[in-house]
């Protein structure tokens, strides 16, 4: 079945590129012109990807962002005209999972979204969705995680971290890999991040359960460790 795209741009002669590039390669295309458009589109569409513009009329990226993950995980991919590093990080913060700079080739937009699609293997089975372990809940259906029966509020990427380690308990992951798989960018910074939302997702989970916990591998990188009940 062909990828369904929501492109939300309110240049006209930019949105019709994407969308007749993006059909050519095979994906069904929905076009909205602004912000509240957009998400009329998505929860209408329930799009596999949106190509999402910052600079909308009516309601901007961010806040078309954030109605988006209250209610969906599905890939975002910002488009702007804005290539300051603050706008980088902040929408990769709030839950974006690429993000492309104006002026771009329509080639490489198509390359992301097949990237960024790769990323999330295509439709994940529901029970996937929703990590249960000793005390601890990680469900991405509703972005809740529940620890020892409480719910934790959570920043996006803290809970993109842990689901991905904890969708494959006891896999090694190092800090670049992390980055690619959760991040997906090609990152411009200190690998230190990830280290930075270990030590906060640490505060939370700390001593929660022993049957369970985030571990760091010296010198590799980090992994969900579940512990064999005959060990203890």
């Amino acid at each position: 079945m062909s990828e369904k795209i929501l492109v939300v741009e309110d240049d006209v002669n930019i949105a019709e590129l994407l969308r007749l590039y993006l059909e050519r390669e095979g994906m069904r295309v929905t076009v909205a012109h602004d912000g509240e458009a957009g998400v009329a589109a998505f929860e209408r569409e329930g799009p596999d990807l949106t190509l999402l513009d910052i600079m909308l009329p009516r309601l901007d990226g961010w806040g078309v962002l954030r109605q988006i993950r209250a209610k969906s995980d599905a890939p975002v991919i910002m488009v702007t005209a804005k290539g300051e590093t603050f706008d980088k990080v902040t929408g990769l913060e709030m839950g974006a999972d690429d993000y492309i700079v104006k002026p771009f080739d329509v080639k490489e937009v198509a390359a992301r979204i097949r990237a960024v699609l790769r990323r999330y293997g295509g439709e994940k089975p529901e029970s996937r969705k929703r990590l249960v372990f000793d005390k601890l809940v990680i469900d991405m259906e509703s972005f809740v995680l529940t620890v020892d029966g409480k719910r934790v509020d959570i920043p996006p990427k803290e809970m993109e971290l842990l689901y991905h380690l904890a969708l494959s308990p006891n896999r090694v992951y190092t800090r670049n890999q992390l980055l690619d798989e959760v991040w997906g960018f090609d990152y411009f910074g200190d690998s230190r991040t990830v280290d930075v939302h270990i030590k906060r997702l640490r505060e939370k989970l700390e001593n929660v359960s022993d049957q369970w916990a985030l571990k760091t591998v010296w010198g590799v990188g980090y992994k969900f460790e579940l512990r064999d009940q005959e060990e203890k």
